[in-house]
């Protein structure tokens, strides 16, 4: 399915959900320390908090959990934890591999249209960095990565890699802050894009790769400055 807009100018933004919302919103604070290893998320006051039912609130922990963000324990509900740094770090390699062989096979596997579409969503992005936006790179780099996960043409590797990132996506997100990383994630995907382009499997696996490893290096210098 295509992400442009019907204007074919750009990406289309899909609307998120207010679990979604507030998943995100919870797991920037944990993830800069606002919420504290061991603090009690209690479903009420969240809800009182964000102007919410108890719903999204309750859909919102139960993803923090499976991104192992939070812990959600029986009769005594959610609290903050902390993924330990080897278990980040592995998290974060096998995306690394898991992008990358999506990157190769998309190399030889994507349409022209899918090709093509890839290419707008890279010129979106430069736009947003020139821009200064984080939040919206952020949402349209998800859009342009899963682009490439549908162009492998594998849908199991494309549902592996989705669950690998949705539960680092708090970290990859964090990243963003940190002053030139939208640049420098820009050049990362130039050169991903035209290996793609170029139907070049071997150059494009080592771009993806390189690239993810630069997104962890940028996580763990932005967590140094808070």
């Amino acid at each position: 399915m295509s992400v442009l807009s019907a204007s074919g100018d750009r990406p289309a933004q899909p609307k998120r959900t207010r679990s979604e919302d507030l998943r995100l919103h919870l797991a920037d604070e944990i993830v800069r320390g606002v919420l504290e290893p061991g603090t009690q998320l209690d479903e009420i006051g969240l809800a009182a908090r964000f102007g919410v039912s108890r719903t999204p609130v309750r859909e919102a922990l139960r993803q923090l959990s499976a991104s192992g963000l939070v812990e959600i324990r029986p009769h005594r509900g959610a609290i903050v934890t902390r993924l330990p740094p080897e278990r980040l770090f592995q998290m974060f390699q096998a995306m690394a591999e898991l992008e990358a062989i999506c990157a190769g096979l998309a190399a030889e596997a994507m349409t022209i249209a899918e090709r093509r579409e890839l290419e707008w969503q890279h010129k979106a992005l430069a736009e947003l960095v020139s821009a200064g936006d984080p939040t919206r790179y952020a949402e349209a780099n998800e859009i342009f990565h899963n682009t490439i996960y549908a162009g492998s043409h594998n849908a199991y590797l494309a549902e592996l890699t989705v669950m690998t990132r949705t539960r680092l996506a708090p970290f990859r997100r964090a990243q963003f802050r940190r002053l030139g990383r939208l640049a420098q994630s820009y050049r990362e995907h130039e050169q991903i894009v035209r290996s793609i382009m170029a139907g070049d499997r071997a150059r494009a696996i080592a771009a993806m790769r390189a690239h993810i490893g630069t997104v962890r290096e940028a996580f763990d210098e932005y967590i140094e400055t808070l």
